[in-house]
């Protein structure tokens, strides 16, 4: 049997505004994950089925330029700020601060420019003979889309020898801001063969949830998922309730995870019993946004070569609670000069 090998190799994809963007492919003898210094992004991850055969599990394009029109965030980094705030504004330390609102009355993953259209620099490329990984950094000056203090960000993703899928988060700041980070990665493990993600199962680790207002945000309220279509204490297929979410089309919720310590613990598994592929998500943040693509409508034409529809993949966003700077009890999102940022979210991925 071939010894597995982890490395890491790297193309030109293009240009945009003067700037050179890469695609850095990161391999471990079983899987293939595709990294684009544009946004952070999550090109693709090939993983195999049960018997063996590879396909990328997560929506995607095969080149740069439908990166840089609208989409549905595919795969990208978010920043600075995951989910919504409400009527894009809060107030930390006596100062109101007014964000971009490009949500109705909300602001949404950062504003209309955030970490999702910035070219991000390569700091370091990791190859050993257990990972294969490649650190990108970037520096969000004081006043983009209204936040407060020149922000540096790093992100790490590294896939190990065995098959997990790391993603490391580092921030600093020359002024106290507000930052909660995430990746949004869309995921179909039949490789859409399947349209849609109803026959997936899905667990999550949460008793709870943050219950939403008419505005699409958090009322400030929890509650339980007992007894609701939110109940994913057990593996449920995602079809099963998903009809019973009119108001939003399917499911766009954060849970409330249950945590194990301050080490990435688990949040959810998503399992296809066809293909056999299966996803487990750890981390270390408090929340999980599942979101099911429920505005998507077959315009846009993905890597697999077929239009992304309705339902036809989902996203495990983990995160700080949205709005959370508008809510004092919600976990703290502020970042403070002197202190260093960390987080870590964990894909696994197996067969079985």
């Amino acid at each position: 049997m071939m010894q597995k090998q982890c490395r890491v190799t790297a193309e030109r994809w293009g240009t945009t505004d003067g700037h050179e963007v890469f695609l850095f492919r990161l391999s471990n003898g079983d899987i293939d994950v595709e990294i684009s210094n544009y946004g952070a992004t999550v090109v693709s991850i090939n993983v195999p089925d049960r018997l063996g055969i590879r396909d990328n599990i997560v929506a995607g394009f095969n080149n740069l330029k439908p990166y840089l029109g609208e989409h549905p965030y595919l795969g990208c980094i978010i920043g600075r700020y995951a989910n919504r705030i409400a009527y894009g504004s809060f107030t930390l330390d006596s100062v109101n601060y007014s964000l971009v609102k490009n949500d109705g009355l909300n602001h949404l993953h950062g504003g209309s420019c955030g970490f999702n259209r910035k070219v991000w620099q390569e700091e370091k490329r990791i190859q050993t003979d257990t990972e294969a990984g490649i650190e990108l950094s970037y520096l969000s000056a004081d006043g983009e889309e209204g936040y407060p203090g020149n922000l540096k960000v790093k992100v790490r993703y590294i896939l190990s020898i065995s098959n997990k899928l790391h993603i490391q988060y580092e921030a600093f700041t020359d002024k106290r801001t507000v930052f909660n980070p995430t990746n949004h990665s869309y995921f179909n493990l039949t490789a859409f063969q399947e349209p849609t993600i109803h026959n997936h199962f899905l667990q999550v680790y949460a008793d709870s949830y943050t219950v939403k207002n008419e505005n699409n945000v958090p009322s400030g309220e929890f509650a339980p998922v007992e007894g609701t279509a939110l109940d994913f204490r057990e593996p449920k297929r995602l079809g099963t309730d998903i009809l019973k979410m009119a108001a939003d089309r399917g499911y766009d919720h954060n849970f409330v995870i249950r945590k194990g310590g301050d080490l990435p613990s688990p949040a959810a598994l998503l399992y296809d019993e066809h293909s056999g592929r299966g996803l487990k998500v750890y981390t270390d943040r408090p929340g999980m946004q599942l979101y099911t693509s429920n505005w998507w409508d077959g315009t846009l034409t993905g890597s697999q070569g077929v239009c992304y529809e309705k339902h036809g993949a989902v996203a495990l966003e983990t995160q700080s609670f949205p709005d959370s700077p508008n809510h004092s009890h919600f976990p703290s999102t502020v970042l403070s000069p002197g202190e260093v940022y960390q987080s870590e979210t964990i894909y696994e991925f197996y067969v079985r």
